[in-house]
C-alpha cells in the first residue's frame, strides 16, 4: 500500500456518527427497487460492498418523498409513507453487520421526470419552464403545495431515522426540485421564493429546518449538490459555495457532497455522468473549492475509478470522502483488497457507462465486466471451490474464455485455455482501438493477470483441434472462439469490407467511404470517427431512426458529438440494399425507410457492420463425441444447479460453449455466460 493510500484507511466522525474509512459509494439508481421497496436485491447489492470493507454505503438515488415526484421511473425507492420503515430496518441490519455505515438520499424530482407514470399527477417546479430530458412541462407550485413538500421532507427524514439509517442526503442536484429553486434558469419567480439567491436558497431552509426539527440535532443530515452547473444561466461555483456555506452556517447540513454539471438534456447527462473519453476526476476541483469554504466534510464522486486517484484527492485535502461509486459496481471489495496488499486485485472501472445506460432506457444497472454486480443472490463474488477436481479445456481467450478460465481455476480445476492469436482479448482489443474507447483494454488486462496468477496453463498461438484437446482427456471442453464480422447477404456483399476489417487493419480506406450501420451499437460509431480522423470523407447510413440508437444515454451523445466534430454525414432510415462495382469505384443504393424510394451514393470505399455470426467450427468437431451433444442443460443453469451431465458421471467429456460462439451479444454477456455455467462445474 503507498503512503498515500493510508489516509483512505482514517475513520471520519460526523456528530456521533462513525465511519470507519473514507471510501464510500454514493446515491444511485440501480432500478433494482420493488413495489417502491428496497427489497432482497437491493440490499445484497449494497451488503456486498459492505462485505468487501467500504466505509459508507448510500443508496436509493433519489428516493421519492411525495405522491408527485413517482418513484416509477428507474424502479426507485418511496418514502412517502410509513410502510418504508420495515425495509430500512432489514437494510441497515444487513449492512450494518458488516461493518459500513448506510445512507439515503431524499428527494422531490419537480420537473425532472414525468406526469403519465404513476398517480397521473402533474410535475411541479418553480416556473413553468419545460425540461427538456423529462419532456414535462411543469405547474408554478403555489405556496400551498411548497408547503406540502416541506412536510413530505420531514416525514421522510422521520421515517430514514426510524428504520434506523445512520443519516441522509437531500439531493440537490442533476435538476431536482431543490436545485430548480436554486437555477435562475428555472427559478422565474417573483414572490419570496425567487429573484436573489437569498430568495432562491429558502425553498431549501425551509425544507432542511423541518427535516431537522423532525429527526433532531443529532441525526447526520447532508446534502448533493453541483459545484458548477456549467450554464451560463445556471448555478455557478460562487454560487454553490454561498448556498453550501449559508447551510453549513444555519447547522442544516453536516456534509456536503459535490458534482459538477446537471442533466437537462443529452449532453449534459453525458458530462455529469463521464465515461471513459473524459479524464480521471474531471471535477475534483469543484469540490476542492467548496471544502476551502466550509467547515463540515465535503464529499465528492465522478469518474474516480482507482484507488491512487481517490487517495490523493483526500490526502491532498480536496475531499473528506472520496466516492468510488462505478468503481464498487465493477469490484464491490475493493477496500480489503487494498487493506490486505492485493491491490492488483481489484476489478478496475472502466467507465464504459453500461450500468447507467440501462437504467435510462429502464433496464437494471449492471457492470460490463462484472456480472455478479446486482445478482448477489445467485452469483458469486467470491467463487467458492468444487468438491471435485476436474480437467477442463478452454478454447479461445476472449473474455468469455478467460473469465471461464478464472472461475474454473477458482473452482481448484486443472485448466488449459488454447488461443490461437499472440495475445488474448479477442474482439474487446479490436474494439479498444477505436477511438476514445480505449479503457476497454483494462477489462482484459485484469482477466489476463488473473488467469496467469491462478496458474491457467495458457497456450497462445495454438490453433485448438480435435485431435489437440483430446490429447488433454479433458472431462470438460468449453467453447469461447467467439465470433467472425458478418458481411450481411445483400448482393454485393464481396465488394465491401466489414468495420472489424478496418480495426485489424486487413483494409486502410481512403478518400469516400459510406459506413452502413445494422447494428446500431458502438462499433460503427468507432470505426466512421477512426476513419474521419484519417482524412476519409465518411457517411454514416443506417436503417435505424438514429445513429448509434442502441447506444446509451452517458455514450451516445459522446459518439454523435465526436461524428459532428469530425464531419462526418449522418444519413438514418436509409438501409443497404446492394453494391455493385463501376470502373475503380463502387455504388451503394440505399432505400430511405419511410419514403421506400433509393438513392445511390459512388465511393471508393463501402464499409459494412452487420454484427457477428459464431465461429463454431471446432465445436462442431467435438459435438458428436461429446457426452451431453453439446447442449447446455438451461433448467440447471438457471437454478445454479451443476449440469446433469457431470453429476450422472457419464464417461467422456462435457461440450459447452459460451459467448459470441453461440451467438453475437456484448462483453456483458459474453462474461455471465462463462460466470453462470463455470460457477457450478
Amino acid at each position: 500500500m503507498n503512503a498515500n493510500a493510508e489516509v483512505l484507511f482514517k475513520p471520519l466522525r460526523i456528530k456521533k456518527l462513525v465511519i470507519r474509512n473514507r471510501i464510500m459509494s454514493t446515491s444511485h439508481a440501480p432500478g433494482y427497487a420493488k413495489d417502491g421497496k428496497p427489497q432482497e436485491r437491493y440490499q445484497l447489492y449494497h451488503a456486498e460492498k459492505a462485505k468487501g470493507g467500504i466505509g459508507l454505503t448510500m443508496f436509493g438515488g433519489s428516493s421519492s418523498v411525495d405522491c408527485d415526484s413517482p418513484a416509477t421511473p428507474w424502479n426507485q425507492v418511496a418514502v412517502a409513507d410509513d410502510s418504508i420503515i420495515p425495509y430500512f430496518r432489514q437494510f441497515s441490519d444487513r449492512v450494518h453487520q458488516h461493518g459500513a455505515a448506510l445512507m439515503i438520499q431524499l428527494t422531490h424530482m419537480g420537473r425532472r421526470t414525468r406526469w403519465d407514470t404513476d398517480e397521473w399527477l402533474p410535475v411541479i417546479a418553480p416556473s413553468v419552464v419545460r425540461e427538456q430530458a423529462s419532456r414535462s412541462v411543469p405547474k408554478e407550485m403555489e405556496i400551498e403545495d411548497i408547503r406540502r413538500v416541506v412536510r413530505s421532507f420531514a416525514d421522510a427524514a422521520r421515517r430514514c431515522k426510524e428504520g434506523g439509517l445512520d443519516g441522509l442526503e437531500v439531493s440537490g442536484a442533476h435538476g431536482h426540485l431543490l436545485d430548480q429553486f436554486w437555477s435562475p434558469a428555472v427559478n422565474h419567480r417573483t414572490d419570496a421564493y425567487g429573484g436573489s439567491l437569498e430568495n432562491r436558497m429558502r425553498f431549501g431552509i425551509e425544507i432542511l429546518t423541518a427535516m431537522r426539527e423532525a429527526v433532531g440535532d443529532d441525526y447526520v443530515m447532508g446534502m448533493r449538490m453541483s459545484g458548477d452547473e456549467l450554464l451560463k444561466d445556471g448555478i455557478s461555483h460562487e454560487d454553490a459555495i454561498t448556498i453550501a456555506s449559508e447551510y453549513a452556517r444555519r447547522g442544516l447540513v453536516d456534509f456536503v457532497n459535490i458534482l459538477g454539471g446537471q442533466a437537462r438534456d443529452e449532453m449534459s447527462h453525458a458530462i455529469s455522468l463521464p465515461n471513459m473519453s473524459f479524464p480521471v476526476a474531471p471535477f475534483l476541483h469543484l469540490a476542492s473549492g467548496i471544502r476551502r469554504e466550509v467547515d463540515i466534510p465535503v464529499f465528492h464522486a465522478q469518474r474516480i475509478m482507482d484507488v491512487a486517484t481517490a487517495a490523493r484527492a483526500v490526502a491532498e485535502g480536496h475531499v473528506d470522502m472520496v466516492a468510488m461509486t462505478r468503481a464498487h459496481i465493477a469490484d464491490p471489495h475493493i477496500a480489503n483488497k487494498l487493506a490486505q496488499g492485493r491491490a492488483d486485485d481489484i476489478r478496475q472501472c472502466v467507465g464504459a457507462g453500461y450500468c447507467i445506460d440501462r437504467i435510462y432506457v429502464g433496464g437494471d444497472a449492471l457492470c460490463l465486466q462484472n456480472a455478479a454486480t446486482g445478482r448477489e443472490a445467485t452469483m458469486p463474488h467470491d467463487i467458492p471451490r468444487a468438491a471435485i477436481t476436474r480437467r477442463v479445456v478452454i478454447v479461445g481467450a476472449g473474455v468469455a474464455g478467460l473469465e471461464a478460465a478464472r472461475v474454473c481455476a477458482l473452482r481448484g480445476h486443472h485448466v488449459v485455455l488454447f488461443e490461437q492469436a499472440a495475445e488474448t482479448g479477442g474482439q474487446v482489443n479490436l474494439a479498444a482501438r477505436a477511438g476514445w474507447r480505449e479503457a476497454l483494454s483494462g477489462i482484459v488486462r485484469w482477466l489476463d493477470a488473473q488467469v496467469r496468477r491462478l496458474g491457467v496453463d495458457l497456450r497462445l498461438e495454438t490453433q485448438a483441434s480435435a485431435e489437440l484437446i483430446a490429447a488433454e482427456k479433458p472431462d470438460i471442453v468449453i467453447i469461447a472462439t467467439g465470433g467472425t464480422a458478418s458481411k450481411g447477404d445483400r448482393p454485393g456483399a464481396d465488394l465491401v469490407h466489414s468495420a472489424r476489417d478496418v480495426l485489424e487493419g486487413r483494409v486502410e480506406p481512403t478518400g469516400s467511404v459510406l459506413l452502413y450501420d445494422e447494428m446500431g451499437q458502438h462499433a460503427a460509431a468507432s470505426v466512421a470517427e477512426a476513419m474521419a480522423t484519417r482524412g476519409c470523407l465518411v457517411e454514416m447510413a443506417t436503417g435505424d431512426r438514429l445513429i448509434a440508437q442502441e447506444v446509451g444515454t452517458t455514450n451516445q451523445p459522446i459518439h454523435l458529438r465526436e461524428l459532428y466534430r469530425l464531419g462526418v454525414v449522418m444519413s438514418p432510415n436509409m438501409e443497404l440494399q446492394e453494391v455493385y462495382r463501376e470502373g475503380n469505384r463502387v455504388v451503394a443504393v440505399l432505400r430511405n425507410t419511410m419514403t421506400d424510394t433509393e438513392e445511390e451514393r459512388v465511393v471508393d470505399h463501402v464499409i459494412v457492420e452487420y454484427g457477428t455470426l459464431p465461429r463454431d467450427e471446432v465445436y462442431f468437431s467435438l459435438k458428436e463425441k461429446a457426452s451431453n451433444h453439446g447442449q447446455t442443460d438451461l433448467p440447471a443453469l438457471l437454478a445454479g444447479e451443476c449440469q446433469p451431465v457431470l453429476a450422472e458421471g457419464q464417461e467422456g467429456y462435457a461440450l459447452f460453449r459460451i459467448g459470441d460462439a453461440v451467438a453475437g451479444r456484448n462483453i456483458h454477456a459474453a462474461l455471465y455466460d462463462a460466470l453462470r455455467l463455470c460457477k457450478d462445474l
